[in-house]
């Protein structure tokens, strides 16, 4: 079994990983891959933004990263992000192992449609159908690494994907919390949507770093505060993921949902 790892903000390489990086030509251009072993498995990791955050999130190659893992043989996918809470309920530095995608836009960062099958006629173009969107034995898989770490996850929330780079006003935060949304990042829906249309079981594990605007108005997220617990989360994603990685190889994985294809 191959471990699909896709790492964000702070984490640009794993703790304890061995392994060499490659660029993997897909359709959709160029993605970095690093092929070695993390927790006693096969991994494949992917840094969203690249070495010193070359890529901010509006520049992220969502379609070419997943393509890539799909093209190296990557039976599950386990991402990570930073986040920040819009439910005031969210304690700061603490994990989230998300159940719910709120998405409308499923848009890639330059505006196009979010997908895989991109021309009239592709082989295997279809609709995705699903209840939720993210793997249940990958979800479960991350809470009991999280709790076996010594740092316990919320065990379900709505991720929200907002486009970036810039952060959010408090009428679109409050927007998205009063939709259900639990945190927000700029990165994981496409990853999400991808990954699902290329039948690879994802699940996406989520560190508090700040209130997003106006959700504590009286005591706004310092940005000092949020760049210390961007670092803290480098160390607590590398051990949440080190003790997921065993439970995955022995999962029972199956895509997430089905899909509704014309060929």
């Amino acid at each position: 079994m191959r471990i699909g790892i896709v790492t964000g903000s702070g984490t640009y390489a794993l703790p304890g990983f061995e392994g060499e990086p490659q660029d993997v030509l897909t359709r959709f251009g160029s993605a970095r891959v690093s092929a070695g072993r993390f927790g006693g498995a096969d991994v494949l990791h992917i840094s969203r933004h690249g070495d010193g955050h070359a890529r901010l999130s509006s520049a992220v190659t969502h379609q070419a990263n997943i393509s890539a893992l799909r093209e190296l043989g990557a039976d599950a996918i386990l991402a990570v992000t930073v986040c920040g809470a819009a439910d005031p309920s969210v304690e700061l530095g603490s994990l989230i192992v998300f159940d719910d995608l709120h998405f409308l836009a499923n848009r890639l960062p330059d505006g196009s449609l979010c997908t895989l099958h991109t021309e009239p006629g592709m082989p295997g173009r279809g609709h995705w159908i699903f209840d939720g969107p993210f793997a249940p034995a990958l979800r479960t898989a991350l809470l009991d690494a999280a709790r076996e770490a010594g740092h316990p996850a919320r065990d379900g929330g709505c991720y929200g994907h907002v486009d970036g780079p810039r952060f959010n006003t408090r009428t679109e935060i409050r927007m998205l919390a009063n939709a259900g949304v639990t945190a927000v990042s700029q990165t994981a829906g496409p990853e999400t949507v991808l990954a699902g249309e290329a039948e690879i079981p994802y699940a996406l594990l989520g560190y508090a770093t700040d209130y997003a605007n106006g959700v504590k108005p009286d005591e706004p997220t310092p940005v000092e505060e949020l760049v210390r617990l961007v670092g803290e989360s480098t160390g607590t994603f590398a051990r949440v993921l080190a003790a997921a990685v065993p439970r995955v190889a022995q999962a029972d994985l199956e895509p997430v949902g089905t899909h509704f294809r014309f060929d």
